[in-house]
C-alpha cells in the first residue's frame, strides 16, 4: 500500500589501478552521496580493461565495501567502450517487444563479429527514429562473455549481487547530466568533450546535446608519471606511487618530472581531439572540455589544456550539487570527484 522502496545499486568502477565504489540516495529533487570508497588494486590485476585476476579484484571490492560502510549489496559495473559493440538499428514502430527481441537475435550476427554463443548482448528501445517516423530506434549492445563474466564473478565473490552491466561510455552520458549544469544554457546545442585521463588509458567522449556521438581510447595515464618518478629517483614502483600521493618528493620534482608529464598530457589531449575532428565530417569544433580522471587534479593542467586548445576547460565534479551524507569526508570526496564519473553514472541506475 505504501509502495516498496527500491534497494540502492552500488556503482562500482573497476579501473586498471583502483576500485571506485559509490552509493547514491535521493533527498527531494537532489542526489545525495550516502557512501563511497576508493581502494587500490594489486598491480596487473586488471590490464587494459581486462580482469586478469578475479580473486584479487574481488578482494579489493571487499575492502572497498568495508571502508565505505555501506549495507547495499546490489551492484552495477561497466565494460570499456573498446570491449563493447554498440549499434543503433531501426524496426517498425508497431512491432511488439517480443517480436523485436526475436528479430534482434536473428539479425545480431550481422553486427557482431563473434559467434553469438561467445557474447552477452542486450537491447534498449531509444524511441521514435529521427529519420523515419514509422520506425523505432533500438540500441544493441554486446560484449565478449569473458569481459562480462569476469566482472560479475568478482562481484559475486565479494558478496554482491550483479544487477547491471553497462558500457562505460553510457555511464558517462548518464553522469554528464550532473556536470552540464555548469555550462551556459545547460549545454543545449553544445558539442562537449569529456577527457578522462586515468591510470593507463585516456578516453575521449564527445557529447552533443548530452548524447554520446564519439568515443576513443588512447594509451596514456598517471601510471606513466609514477614510472617517471620511479626511474628518476631510483624508487620502487610502490614507493613512487606513495610519494606521488603524499606529495613527498624532492625540490626538483616539478621541473624534472612533473612538467614534462604535463606537457605530454596536453599533447595527448590535443592529439585525441584532432583524431575526432579528422574522423568526423559533422563536427569540426568543441565548445567546452570537461577534464576527468585521476590526472585532472594535477595543478595547472586545465589551464595548460585551455591555452593549447583555445577551448574553455573545467575539472569535472559530479558531486557539486549533491547533498553529502554524514559519513562522507568532504576533502577526500573532493579530491576523488574528477575520477568518479563512471561510478556515478552506474550508481544513478538505482533510479531508473
Amino acid at each position: 500500500m505504501f509502495g516498496q522502496k527500491k534497494s540502492p545499486i552500488l556503482g562500482i568502477d573497476i579501473s586498471s589501478s583502483v576500485i571506485k565504489m559509490l552509493e547514491l540516495g535521493r533527498v527531494n529533487d537532489k542526489f545525495s552521496v550516502e557512501s563511497y570508497s576508493v581502494e587500490p588494486l594489486p598491480l596487473n590485476a586488471v590490464v587494459e580493461g581486462r580482469i586478469d585476476n578475479v580473486e584479487e579484484v574481488a578482494g579489493a571490492i571487499k575492502r572497498a565495501l568495508k571502508r565505505s560502510g555501506t549495507k547495499a549489496r546490489d551492484a552495477a559495473v561497466a565494460v570499456s567502450a573498446n570491449s563493447a559493440i554498440t549499434k543503433v538499428i531501426s524496426f517498425p514502430a508497431d512491432m511488439s517487444e517480443r517480436d523485436m527481441e526475436e528479430q534482434i537475435m536473428l539479425e545480431a550476427e550481422n553486427y557482431i563479429p563473434y559467434p553469438l554463443e561467445e557474447v552477452r548482448l542486450d537491447f534498449e528501445v531509444l524511441g521514435p527514429s529521427v529519420v523515419d517516423p514509422e520506425a523505432m530506434d533500438v540500441l544493441l549492445a554486446a560484449s565478449r562473455s569473458e569481459n562480462v563474466d569476469a566482472r560479475t564473478s568478482a562481484l559475486e565473490e565479494a558478496g554482491l549481487k550483479p544487477k547491471v552491466v553497462d558500457v562505460e561510455a553510457y555511464t558517462v552520458e548518464n553522469s554528464f547530466h550532473l556536470i552540464r549544469e555548469q555550462l551556459p544554457n545547460h549545454g543545449q546545442g553544445m558539442t562537449v568533450a569529456v577527457v578522462d585521463v586515468g591510470a593507463t588509458v585516456t578516453t575521449l567522449h564527445v557529447l552533443v546535446d548530452g548524447k554520446i556521438v564519439f568515443t576513443r581510447e588512447q594509451t596514456f595515464g598517471g601510471k606513466m608519471l609514477t614510472e617517471d618518478i620511479e626511474r628518476h629517483y631510483g624508487m620502487s614502483y610502490q614507493e613512487a606511487g606513495l610519494a606521488k600521493k603524499q606529495n613527498n618528493l624532492p625540490e626538483d620534482y616539478e621541473e624534472k618530472v612533473l612538467d614534462p608529464f604535463k606537457r605530454s598530457m596536453v599533447m595527448t589531449v590535443t592529439r585525441t581531439l584532432q583524431f575526432f575532428f579528422s574522423a568526423s565530417t559533422q563536427y569540426q569544433s568543441i565548445d567546452y572540455i570537461f577534464l576527468a580522471g585521476g590526472c585532472a587534479s594535477i595543478s595547472g593542467i586545465s589551464t595548460m589544456i585551455e591555452q593549447e586548445t583555445g577551448t574553455p576547460v573545467t575539472v569535472a565534479n559530479p558531486f557539486s550539487d549533491m547533498i553529502l551524507g554524514s559519513k562522507i569526508k568532504i576533502q577526500a570526496l573532493s579530491n576523488d570527484a574528477p575520477s568518479m564519473l563512471i561510478a556515478c553514472g552506474l550508481a544513478m541506475r538505482s533510479f531508473d
